[in-house]
């Protein structure tokens, strides 16, 4: 059973963290972390993927500006697994987002629209959510 957990004006900025703690559902596919200001316009939009088409499991990160999604940046090294309890970690570093997976591994993404506030937070798929902070 997937879930959608969303926020609408928030205010995130640069140094700011977001932590999220959750179970990967056993028959996840995948799930995704977004931030940006609206659905249409994410600066960050975080996917781990358990059944790609072309890299199995793999870590996704793009950008999306009225509606059209950036160039993917793909890592195949993805650590997380389905049915495990994980803590992710965004923080807000000005011109990129660095997110922290649990086992120590990092994954930067550019902030290639350049917000300096994250007004949108939607957290969706085989996740289940439980906790959530701001900080």
């Amino acid at each position: 059973m997937s879930m959608t957990l969303e926020m609408k004006n928030v205010s995130l900025r640069t140094g700011d963290k977001l932590k999220v703690k959750g179970e990967i559902l056993h028959d996840a596919e995948k799930f995704q972390i977004d931030l940006g200001w609206d659905s249409d316009d994410l600066a960050l939009h975080f996917n781990p993927r358990f059944h790609d088409d072309a890299d199995g499991a793999v870590l996704v990160c793009n950008s999306k500006v009225a509606g059209c999604w950036g160039d993917e940046k793909r890592e195949k090294y993805n650590t997380l697994q389905k049915g495990s309890d994980v803590k992710i970690e965004v923080k807000l570093s000005g011109d990129v987002f660095e997110v922290e997976l649990p086992d120590g591994q990092e994954v930067q993404f550019p902030n290639r629209v350049g917000m300096d506030v994250i007004t949108y937070i939607r957290v969706a798929g085989d996740f289940k959510l439980t906790s959530f902070k701001i900080c």
